[in-house]
């Protein structure tokens, strides 16, 4: 479940789509040792399959009420045509097509929560300062690939979009970021932590060697002692992650919520 980036979700999918700069030199690499590959593949002139299209005709104007909230079509359209186009992707490699009516589902869960979430920040007086909602445009800008907030802006205006929209979008953020960071983790044990350092021993020694690659090395796995701050910060935000999902579940729980989807 999703319980934070939705405010800014649809801005980056809009901005990435838009301005965002090519691909780094590793993608490009890739992608052109990819075509040689294919170039060299007795089945190179096969057709490709076609990219699947994201399915909105049934969504409705309104597609749900969190305690007299409305969320409307259209943002769930912007978040869900995002999160699709992901899995699209994915699904060129896969061979298994989208199951839209099950994103659909997580797609309005998502929204449900960021509003639960939202709402608990102004009935607990959160605020959001000025240089908190800019830190957010500015990371939603370097996320995607952009120098500055001024040029993130300019796309998601050149999208027909406006700069307040975006700041509010942001500001949203701030308050559900603000909920979240509030809420109390434990610290990891050291119990915890030995798992985690076991399961990636684990995973590294089931994964295939590399392929066509002289002298090509497996790279050698940190001690336990070198991977503990890597350790804490992944124990700590799976911990994280699950009291957010509890909470949303808590609020959830006390509020009115229609859906209809």
């Amino acid at each position: 479940m999703m319980t934070t980036g939705f405010a800014l979700a649809g801005v980056l999918a809009l901005a990435a789509c838009s301005d965002a700069p090519a691909a780094d030199d590793g993608d490009a690499n890739a992608q052109e040792q990819s075509a040689e590959a294919g170039a060299e593949s007795p089945e190179a002139g096969a057709e490709q399959p076609e990219m699947p299209e994201a399915d909105t005709s049934d969504i409705p104007e309104v597609v749900a009420e969190v305690n007299g909230e409305e969320l409307s079509g259209e943002d769930f359209t912007v978040l869900y045509e995002s999160q699709f186009q992901q899995m699209a992707m994915q699904s060129q490699i896969s061979g298994e097509e989208p199951d839209q009516d099950q994103l659909k589902e997580q797609t309005l869960e998502s929204m449900i929560g960021n509003e639960l979430l939202l709402q608990d920040a102004e009935d607990e007086g959160y605020e959001a300062s000025s240089d908190e909602i800019e830190a957010i445009i500015s990371d939603a800008a370097e996320n995607v690939g952009m120098e500055s907030s001024e040029e993130f802006i300019e796309a998601y205006e050149d999208q027909g979009m406006d700069e307040e929209q975006l700041r509010q979008d942001a500001e949203s953020q701030v308050l559900i970021n603000q909920v979240l960071d509030d809420l109390e983790v434990p610290e990891p044990s050291e119990e915890e932590l030995r798992e985690l350092y076991d399961e990636a021993v684990a995973a590294q020694e089931d994964a295939p060697s590399p392929e066509g690659a002289e002298g090509a090395e497996e790279d050698e796995m940190p001690s336990f002692e070198e991977a503990r701050d890597d350790l804490e910060t992944q124990a700590t935000d799976e911990a994280r992650n699950e009291a957010a999902v509890a909470h949303v579940d808590d609020l959830r729980s006390d509020a009115e919520v229609t859906t209809n989807l």
